[in-house]
């Protein structure tokens, strides 16, 4: 497992091109369904001498669901579920980053869903760093939460012929990220 070093201390955006911000669910009790958010903006800021002083960001667009199910999509967006009109972002805060050993660390913070927060803790590797070919120095990381949309307001469901529920109310968070070093001088948006 990769080591956080010196040179790596600064701020690092999402790569949304090569970043998989998604989530699967138990369907009619017998299948998963996965999706994903196709747009999104991160920050992650870094520091190798005391990582509980690094810190993550994120915004992600409601309306980008995409579960490859346009009426599924669809449903999810409305009052049912995410209610994107009324809340169009899901936001990732977070107030702490405690190392557990080389490469393994544990990103606590405050995640709004549908105008409810709640503090969650998410395990995160940290799996390298190289220099792509246009110059620039990438991140990656990996991690995954389960949580209950339940507490989240995201209650929508329907009873199967067998007493189980169409949506399974744990949600897995899927977190593949690759984040680009902002070099001296520019800003977190590319500028």
């Amino acid at each position: 497992m990769a080591e956080l070093r010196p040179e790596y201390a600064g701020l690092w955006r999402f790569d949304p091109a090569h970043t998989r911000i998604g989530f699967s669910t138990r369907h009619a009790m017998v299948t998963k369904v996965r999706g994903a958010f196709n747009e999104f903006a991160g920050t992650i800021t870094v520091d190798p001498d005391a990582p509980e002083r690094s810190g993550v960001q994120l915004a992600i667009n409601v309306a980008s669901i995409d579960t490859r199910n346009a009426d599924r999509d669809q449903h999810l967006r409305t009052n049912d579920f995410f209610d994107a009109p009324q809340f169009p972002e899901i936001t990732f805060v977070s107030d702490r980053v405690d190392q557990v050993d080389e490469g393994h660390f544990i990103v606590s913070g405050a995640v709004t869903i549908r105008g409810t927060t709640r503090e969650i803790s998410i395990p995160i590797d940290f799996v390298g760093v190289e220099r792509d070919p246009m110059g620039n120095l990438r991140a990656g990381f990996e991690g995954s939460r389960r949580i209950n949309r339940q507490d989240f307001g995201l209650k929508w469901n329907t009873t199967l012929d067998s007493g189980g529920v169409l949506v399974s109310d744990k949600i897995t968070l899927e977190f593949e990220v690759s984040a680009i070093k902002v070099e001296d001088g520019a800003t977190a948006s590319g500028e």
